[in-house]
């Protein structure tokens, strides 16, 4: 282990409290996103799953952000210095419903720091875990895990991923259309400055992707709303969802779903080539 991963592990068990108000507005937003009715949520209404990643944004000052568009390293947050940043996965659980006009609190806690070699050179992962509460006590907990990856060589060719390829046994799904729009309003409903979602000679020419990365949490979100469309009525428990290889604004890609019990639906995302980008499983009630 290295000085600088030794560093990070003085960051595990570091906690950090957040507050905020359930307001209608980026629910609205969401809805708008998602192209869906729900345009007027009233005191009450129940915030539609994943929605609670509207809340809580990072809101560092202007002189504070990094050149990636994200707040810069240290804080909360490890110092990890390797430049790409991605939420690479989370799993979820839902005990009580979120709703507009809640107060709620996210207790957060660094759980792990690791370090990795991987096709395209260092890599490091970072378990964080969320508690979110509002007026009626526990309502999610949740792990999310962001990786770390090395710049592309500057002059050279970026090294090729292979994903494996996805099922092609959905009984239900739909095709995704992830044009610069759809990625910038996201961007802006999560208050996300990460620029790979909307400045493209950022992302082609400094991070070198081949157009705007789709928002893994984005892709999440979509993967559920799949979900409440095929079936409305569905009280969703469980959720979590692994990224497997980037979807970018060039061309359009499926999220698509099949029950595997009553109770326990697998959720996947494909891109045009027929290979996976995000697999996730939610279980039902």
């Amino acid at each position: 282990m290295n000085t600088d991963q030794q560093t990070w592990q003085d960051w595990v068990g570091r906690t950090e409290e957040r507050r905020d108000l359930v307001t209608p507005a980026p629910l609205a937003g969401l809805a708008a996103l998602l192209d869906i009715d729900d345009n007027n949520p009233l005191s009450g209404f129940e915030a539609p799953l994943l929605s609670h990643w509207l809340y809580f944004a990072p809101l560092a000052r202007q002189s504070e952000i990094g050149e990636d568009g994200h707040p810069k390293r240290g804080g909360f947050l490890p110092p990890i210095t390797l430049p790409r940043r991605m939420w690479a996965g989370g799993r979820l659980q839902f005990h009580k419903p979120v709703r507009v006009d809640d107060e709620i609190r996210r207790l957060s806690r660094i759980q792990s720091v690791s370090a990795k070699s991987g096709r395209s050179g260092g890599l490091a992962f970072v378990t964080v875990h969320h508690e979110v509460s509002g007026s009626d006590g526990l309502a999610i907990s949740e792990e999310q895990d962001i990786v770390y990856r090395e710049a592309p060589p500057a002059d050279g060719p970026v090294p090729a991923s292979q994903p494996p390829s996805a099922r092609d046994d959905e009984t239900f799904s739909r095709t995704i259309v992830p044009d610069p729009v759809l990625l910038f309003r996201y961007s802006a409903v999560t208050f996300n400055g990460h620029r790979i979602h909307y400045d493209r000679p950022y992302a082609t020419q400094v991070e070198r992707y081949p157009g705007l990365v789709v928002h893994g949490p984005l892709i999440a979100t979509l993967l559920l709303d799949l979900v409440r469309r095929e079936r409305p009525d569905a009280r969703v428990r469980r959720f979590e969802f692994r990224a497997v290889s980037p979807l970018f604004d060039t061309h359009p890609f499926t999220v698509c779903g099949r029950w595997e019990s009553d109770q326990r639906v697998g959720l996947w995302a494909r891109n045009p080539a027929g290979s996976l980008a995000m697999q996730a499983s939610a279980d039902i009630s």
